[in-house]
Order: structure tokens, then C-alpha cells, then sequence
């Protein structure tokens, strides 16, 4: 199979061969490396255009390539996960064993940005003696899903498709975060865009509760379709974000409301934007 000549034209991905291991390892690569190429990208736009950016320590910078490089990875997932809960007829007319040439692309670029993530959780684990339980869980469940796709062909694509769309609420966060290391938390634009950010994590409820609502009225269609491993994987990556990562999240994100804090980089709180002007843009934080 020429995958250079089978993809000379937009569509023309969609019409390769997804049966064959190398196809689905070769878009796990190119989903690795291009959302790797955005980290590095991020980093190198942020320090030639923001000076706030300039003083961040190395774990805070790392933090912040790949918040932009997941707010990146948020506009795919969104868009096909909406295309596919909204217009694709073929997921109106069957929620369980569907399946479309195109979502195996976006899932399979999908796999390789959770590998950078992965990678990118411990490394700074490690590397920065830190240790956040959801930063690394919820990576390690959405790539375990997406793993589950691409070891069982047959598995329908709805629900790891509605999994994508929960990264609705990434751009958000994304924007939240930078403003907050760059002193500009607590104004208007801070304000908004957090009201947007608790807005969209109680849609994120709302959706996985949709995404329940199939499980359990298809229960046992879905445990035939998925096999038993994928299904234990994807039922308790389901469980843990409907029990403990949204109600988390939606708590963190409207406390952020009146007290901004970074939880990513603990024992840390960051002052508001007119004292950082006064103070040449350098984010100053203490507890």
C-alpha cells in the first residue's frame, strides 16, 4: 500500500486501509510528532512574543506548550466529535456498531497526541519531582481507550468519538491558565472566559451522561462490540471522569472564580494584572 499516492488528495486518507497495522501505527506517529512539533512551536512563539513567558520556570513552560497543544488538539476532536453526534447519519441510525474510514483517522491521530501526553505527564514526573494524579490518570485512560480501537478493529466508533468531544472545554482552560501565569487574572476578560470554561464542563456532564444513556440502553450489544478488556477499560475511564474528574473540575474551575490559582504547580497563587505591570511582567506567586 502507497500511502503517498493513496493520500494525494484531502479525502484520499480516508480510503486507506485501516485492517492493516501499518497504516493505523503510521497516523499513531503522525499524531505523535505533529502535536510534538506544536509543543515545540509553542514554546518558541512564547518566548519570542511574550516576556511573562521569559520568566517562567522550566516545569511552569512545560506546563504551558502543552496546555496550547491541547487547546490545538481540542478544535479536532471537537469538530469530528460534533459532526458525529449531530449530522453523520450513519451515528443517527446506529450508536453501537457504526463505523466510519474517517473517524479511524481522527482517532488514530487522536492515539498519538495521548502518547505525547503520556509521555509528556511522566516525563515531568520525573523530571520535576511533582506528581498531579488526574494530569496523569486521565491521559493514560484516554489513550488506553484509544489503544482498545486500535487492537479491536470491530469496535464501533461513537463512543470514542464522544470521548473526543469531551476535550471541548481545553481552549478554555488553555486561555485560563495563560492569563493566570501572565498576571491577567481577576479582570473582565479573566471573568469571562471563566464562566465560559464552568459553562462548558457542565455541557461535558451533560455529554457524558449521554454517552451512559447508550452504554446502558445497548448494554450488552456494547459489551459484544467492544470485547470484554476494551470494555472494562472504557467503563472505568467512563466511571472515574463521571464520578471524580468532572465534579473536580467544575470545582476547581468556579473556585478559580474568586481565587486564582494554578493547581498544576502546587503551593503556589498568582497576584492580580495591575501589581504584575507594576512589577515588569514578572508573575510573582506565594501562598
Amino acid at each position: 500500500m502507497n500511502l503517498a499516492n493513496d493520500g494525494a488528495t484531502p479525502r484520499g486518507v480516508y480510503d486507506w486501509d485501516y485492517v492493516l497495522w501499518e497504516v493505523r501505527l503510521k497516523l499513531l506517529a503522525v499524531g505523535f510528532f505533529s502535536y510534538l512539533s506544536a509543543f515545540f512551536l509553542a514554546h518558541c512563539l512564547s518566548s519570542w512574543i511574550c516576556a511573562s513567558y521569559r520568566t517562567l520556570s522550566a516545569k511552569q513552560k512545560v506546563f504551558w506548550n502543552m496546555d496550547i497543544t491541547r487547546a490545538l488538539f481540542a478544535v479536532q476532536g471537537c469538530g469530528a466529535g460534533l459532526w458525529a453526534l449531530l449530522i453523520d447519519p450513519v451515528f443517527q441510525a446506529d450508536q453501537v456498531y457504526s463505523q466510519q474510514k474517517w473517524i479511524w483517522f481522527h482517532c488514530l491521530i487522536a492515539a498519538g497526541f495521548f502518547l505525547l501526553e503520556n509521555v509528556v505527564a511522566f516525563s515531568s514526573n520525573i523530571l520535576f519531582g511533582v506528581f498531579n494524579v488526574f494530569a496523569v490518570i486521565h491521559p493514560l485512560f484516554a489513550f488506553g481507550g484509544l489503544l482498545g480501537l486500535m487492537t479491536n478493529i470491530k469496535s464501533g466508533h461513537y463512543l470514542p468519538l464522544m470521548g473526543l468531544l469531551l476535550e471541548m472545554n481545553a481552549p478554555s482552560f488553555c486561555a485560563c491558565r495563560i492569563l493566570l501565569r501572565i498576571g491577567y487574572a481577576k479582570n473582565l476578560l479573566w471573568k469571562t472566559n471563566q464562566w465560559v470554561m464552568v459553562h462548558i464542563l457542565h455541557c461535558r456532564m451533560v455529554l457524558v451522561y449521554h454517552m451512559w444513556w447508550v452504554y446502558i440502553s445497548s448494554w450488552n450489544n456494547v459489551v459484544e462490540n467492544l470485547g470484554l478488556p476494551y470494555f472494562c477499560v472504557f467503563f472505568m475511564g467512563l466511571s472515574t471522569l463521571t464520578l471524580i474528574f468532572n465534579p473536580y473540575w467544575i470545582y476547581k474551575s468556579t473556585q478559580w472564580l474568586v481565587r486564582a490559582v494554578d493547581w498544576k504547580i502546587p503551593n503556589t497563587s498568582v497576584k492580580n494584572a495591575s501589581s504584575e505591570k507594576s512589577n515588569s511582567e514578572t508573575v510573582k506567586k506565594k501562598i
